[in-house]
């Protein structure tokens, strides 16, 4: 069994810190996202059509999940009217998503509450410690994503 350099024992801790992390951050998304009716996972889908509409599969990329995962996700949009499919110009076998008015008003009413959680959550940290963290988070991405 091989053993882990003292740098890879740090990028293994910051793994947990990071699986960590998320899990409190989809909890307090499905706390942000309930009361208009939705959850993390699709709050998110939202969010990434809201300004173009987009295809299962471009969503699934954008937010590093399976196309089958954005599939459910989207096909339960679609039946609570949050979403559409509609016709595709570039390609007529990968229908895009796009907001329902209701889907949009969704989308809006968690924005605004997104914005005053994350005011109160950034209020106790330093703006240059959120921005290391989110550069050292990119950084590592690009790294994974090559």
């Amino acid at each position: 069994m091989s053993q882990l350099t003292t740098g890879g024992a740090e990028f293994s801790e910051l793994l947990v810190e990071v699986f960590r992390v998320n899990g409190l951050l989809l909890s307090a998304g499905d706390e942000l996202s309930r009361p208009s009716g939705l959850t993390s996972a699709r709050w998110q889908i939202l969010g990434v059509i809201d300004h173009d509409p987009a295809t299962v599969a471009q969503v699934a990329r954008t937010m590093g999940l399976t196309r089958q995962t954005v599939q459910q996700t989207a096909n339960a949009l679609a039946r609570d009217d949050m979403i559409v499919f509609q016709d595709n110009p570039r390609d007529r076998r990968a229908r895009v998503m796009a907001l329902t008015p209701r889907g949009r008003v969704a989308l809006r009413q968690v924005e605004r509450r997104q914005a005053v959680w994350a005011n109160t959550v950034a209020a106790r940290m330093a703006v240059t410690e959120l921005r290391a963290a989110t550069g050292t988070l990119r950084d590592l991405a690009d790294l994974l994503d090559s």
